[in-house]
């Protein structure tokens, strides 16, 4: 079976435009449910507000390091789940 390259490239872009989208959406609760603004948290992480609201809104590719920033700072845990066995 022949696979258009075309095709696999928006249904990779598409999943990871999700996971963003799912991510920023999940920090920011947790952000919210521990009484920060985006200003509050930057200050205390060292990062720019701006960056907070990017990675909230999906617009900006978190790194593995602000991530745990991120849940160092708002107390989460990390975890990777198989979700084909679901």
């Amino acid at each position: 079976m022949k696979v258009n390259p075309n095709s696999l490239e928006n249904t990779i872009e598409s999943h990871l435009y999700n996971c963003r989208i799912k991510m920023g959406e999940s920090i920011r609760k947790i952000r919210e449910e521990k009484g920060y603004n985006q200003e509050q948290l930057a200050e205390i992480m060292k990062v720019n507000r701006t960056t907070i609201s990017k990675i909230e809104s999906g617009k900006f590719n978190c790194s593995l390091d602000y991530l745990s920033k991120f849940s160092w700072y708002l107390g989460f845990e990390i975890t990777i789940n198989d979700n084909k066995n679901n």
